[in-house]
């Protein structure tokens, strides 16, 4: 049977890992040269799709960004590292590329932390992780009755009374389990803080999510702006105390932390680039966080969608492929503490930002790809259809019209750029996110390299596609948060829905 993967450079079929020379055998030729077969786009889209298929370093690339350089919090040095190593990976691709500067409002750094739970004769040590933008404590660390707040609910601290006041709130939660669980989670999180912080809580120990007594962390709900102690406690030793307490026990809780604090900080975005030859003056973004928390080495949130960035430019740059506008392939900092870098992306670039034709951003592990969020614009969602047409062989698809607020799209969406969200299965995304577990042999290797023939398409389609939407006014971006899910996604998160309201972040008219 004729070699799909045709073209200059393009590996033969030989070469390529089993269930994936069968897959690619198994592809109509159509629709992995799309709808024509013929022309310059879809032979393009042929040639790029059999080379992200073959031999390529995107995995060695993960495997040295998690294992050797590891966990990446914006600030650290870890991140300076990756940078850098970002940098020279785009360079030797032959990918012009540059580090640009945003600032960082504040940083948020955890050195170390300890605690034990005593009380009634029961004394034990625990394992906790501080929240991101948890205070910190004095030196010889901080101890406050421990009491029972159950999941956090209204009722919950109605029912403690005043018995909240200067204590540590335990919070029970459920276990982890997927992608929607994640969801909640924050969701509830921004409830609970709310509602302690009017309690006037010395702070907040949620039991971890996670199995195993993995510890792992959100950013605090108040980003910077909060001012209580935030920890996680490992499940088994978080339910035991629930249980001590529940049995009439009185817990005591001392915790000690040493946090890395200070006001704001330069850190780098990483942007490759490929000119464009009709449009050059025109843009499309395809971007993935290039920063992760500590506690594990940041594979699948978010290394792993760093690696298929990269060799997605490398592999077009490798073939010589030249899209019709500008292709900007952005790795982001900052993500977790707020999506800064991002934001810092649309201000440096705010003068070319009418002339953005679409950002698309990649940030739930290596899950399959099965369609895409086109965050409230309808007349997208056709067009992504067409541009997935060379690769629907690794479907099906099925698009959202729902916006999605928590990753590098946000800002794009609130300054009326057109932008998409990949939705992917779950996959183990959710019980490893922002965990001590979330290292390189959790990675799907076969599966993130048939998302990069994903992503390859969807981008070189909208590089090549024609255009008929524009960059949405300020008026039109406030419908969208009225009409749509997204105001009430913001608020989940108060800075952002603050920064958004007092027309600090997002397009101002």
């Amino acid at each position: 049977m004729k070699n799909r993967a045709t073209g200059p450079g393009a590996p033969p079929l030989f070469l390529l890992p089993g269930p994936l020379a069968l897959l690619l055998l198994l592809i109509p030729a159509a629709t992995l040269a799309g709808e024509s077969g013929s022309g310059p786009t879809g032979n393009d889209v042929e040639r790029l799709v059999g080379a992200l298929m073959g031999e390529m370093p995107l995995i060695e690339n993960l495997r040295v960004l998690t294992d050797q350089i590891g966990g990446r919090p914006t600030g650290s040095a870890a991140n300076r590292a990756a940078v850098d190593w970002a940098l020279a990976r785009f360079r030797e691709a032959g990918v012009d590329a540059r580090r640009e500067a945003f600032t960082v409002p504040a940083r948020w750094l955890e050195r170390s932390a300890s605690a034990t739970i005593h009380g009634d004769g029961v004394a034990f040590s625990v394992r906790v992780a501080a929240m991101p933008f948890s205070a910190a404590t004095p030196a010889g660390g901080l101890e406050a009755p421990l009491v029972d707040a159950g999941f956090g609910t209204g009722d919950d601290l109605a029912r403690l009374g005043d018995r909240a006041r200067g204590a540590l709130l335990l919070v029970e939660t459920e276990e982890l389990r997927d992608v929607p669980g994640l969801f909640r989670e924050y969701a509830e999180q921004s409830l609970i803080e709310g509602r302690a912080e009017a309690a006037g809580v010395a702070g907040i120990v949620y039991v971890g999510s996670r199995p195993r007594n993995l510890l792992h962390r959100h950013l605090a709900s108040r980003g910077p702006g909060n001012t209580r102690v935030l920890l996680v406690v490992a499940r088994d030793s978080g339910l035991r105390a629930l249980r001590l307490l529940r049995s009439g026990h009185e817990l005591a809780l001392h915790v000690a932390l040493d946090l890395d604090m200070g006001g704001p900080f330069e850190s780098f975005n990483v942007i490759g680039e490929i000119r464009g030859r009709e449009n050059p003056d025109q843009f499309v973004v395809v971007g993935a966080h290039l920063d992760s928390w500590g506690l594990g080495t940041g594979a699948l949130d978010n290394g792993c969608n760093v690696a298929l960035v990269i060799d997605i430019a490398r592999q077009m740059r490798r073939l010589g492929l030249r899209p019709r506008r500008t292709i900007r392939f952005c790795l982001f900092n900052g993500e977790e503490q707020g999506m800064y870098g991002s934001w810092g992306y649309t201000r440096t670039h705010a003068d070319e930002l009418d002339a953005h034709v679409m950002a698309s951003t990649y940030d739930i592990g290596s899950g399959r790809i099965t369609g895409l969020f086109t965050n409230g614009r309808e007349e997208l969602m056709a067009v992504v259809d067409r541009v997935l047409a060379p690769v629907k062989g690794l479907g099906p698809f099925i698009q959202s019209n729902e916006p999605v607020v928590g990753t590098d799209n946000f800002d794009f969406m609130i300054e009326g750029v057109a932008n998409l969200v990949a939705n992917q299965e779950s996959a183990n995304y959710g019980p490893n996110y922002h965990a001590g577990s979330d290292t390189f042999d959790k990675v799907d290797r076969q599966q993130l390299r048939l998302n990069a023939a994903i992503v390859a398409a969807v981008t070189w389609g909208f590089a090549e596609t024609d255009v008929d939407w524009s960059r949405l006014d300020r008026a039109a971006v406030e419908a969208l948060v009225e009409s749509t899910s997204l105001g009430e996604q913001m608020h989940m998160f108060p800075v952002l829905w603050s920064e958004w309201e007092k027309g600090e972040r997002g397009r101002r008219r």
